[in-house]
């Protein structure tokens, strides 16, 4: 098999044959057509992903062929086409994942390879609608902004919802879904064209979170947000207390920004605010959201594929966060 590995931190990944992979009991091997990139990937890279030491094949989201099965799976999994679950060790609770949760790609080796051996209780089929590419594309992003956007969001239909930061992975899914669930979605960007593409998956419009006056703007255009989908927290998460609806909720996946300057709280008890983290979500989750991919027919946007062998320069590109959805390696065996 050959496989992209993460042997030192700064420096390029490196791609090297290897034994083939033989599954463990409870597991299966997958012949991998497809996987795709997450912001995640190089966070690991930088070393500032916690829990994660080289040496690792990096890689979360993954779609393949079930090739090999091991003591105790059901043999008729051999051959089918599937999707795979990036989490593990989820734990018993639906409120938060347990101290064992960890995710494919470190740790465990992840999906940049031509194979990967994964517990047979982290497959799915794969949604007939899409392809190799769309569905390797699916899973870490489109699982975490479902878990935002619902399982803590809980968005409603004609709701006004805001995602900041359109272009990422998880905020164009959220796009989408949000978008389908008959949410009126709009959006931020630093970038015209992003939000000009956000408008062609359904937002009602967008606006340039580096311009000061976005916040009033934004209110008399669209009103109070009842929902806030924002990864980047940093001195803008005042505005987004100072925008919301009362009762609002704010869901959080991430602070690429850094913390928040100054949190009010007056504000946040005043208009009876949630706020609320979020990450990856659980097998339920998952299980939901590709039920709703599947009657919605939602197809990821992909931006660029790359083969597997150009890992490191799919990495680099996204370091620069020009892309506007996912980056997909394809993988030819």
């Amino acid at each position: 098999m050959k496989a992209l590995v993460f042997k030192e931190i700064k420096k390029p990944l490196k791609l090297i044959e290897r034994p083939g992979l033989a599954p463990q009991s409870g597991q299966v091997v997958v012949a991998l057509k497809a996987a795709a990139l997450n912001r995640r990937d190089y966070w690991i890279t930088q070393g500032l992903y916690p829990g994660v030491n080289p040496v690792v094949v990096l890689g979360s989201d993954g779609a393949g062929v079930v090739s090999l099965t091991g003591d105790g799976v059901d043999p008729s999994w051999k051959g089918r086409e599937v999707i795979i679950y990036p989490g593990r060790d989820w734990g018993d609770s639906e409120a938060a994942q347990s101290k064992r949760f960890h995710v494919l790609g470190g740790p465990m080796d992840g999906t940049f390879a031509t194979e990967v051996a994964v517990p047979a209780a982290q497959l799915h089929s794969k949604p007939l609608h899409l392809d190799w590419r769309e569905a390797a594309a699916l899973p870490l992003a489109g699982l975490t902004a479902y878990r935002a956007l619902f399982s803590h969001g809980g968005v409603e239909s004609g709701e006004t919802v805001l995602i900041t930061g359109i272009g990422g992975g998880v905020a164009t899914f959220a796009l989408q879904f949000a978008a389908r669930a008959g949410a009126k979605v709009w959006v931020t960007s630093s970038s015209p064209r992003k939000i000009q593409q956000a408008v062609g998956l359904g937002a009602q419009g967008g606006f340039d979170y580096t311009n000061q006056t976005w916040p009033a703007e934004f209110t008399k255009i669209a009103g109070a947000p009842n929902l806030i989908i924002d990864s980047a927290a940093g001195k803008g998460y005042r505005s987004l207390i100072e925008i919301a609806a009362p009762g609002a909720r704010i869901v959080n996946y991430g602070a690429t920004a850094g913390q928040p300057e100054k949190l009010d709280m007056f504000r946040v008890f005043w208009k009876q605010l949630r706020l609320i983290g979020s990450t990856l979500g659980s097998p339920k989750d998952f299980s939901r959201m590709l039920a709703f991919v599947e009657k919605h027919q939602i197809k990821p946007v992909i931006d660029a594929v790359f083969p597997l062998s150009e890992g490191n320069q799919a990495i680099e590109q996204m370091a620069r966060s020009p892309q506007f959805g996912k980056y997909v390696l394809e993988i030819k065996h």
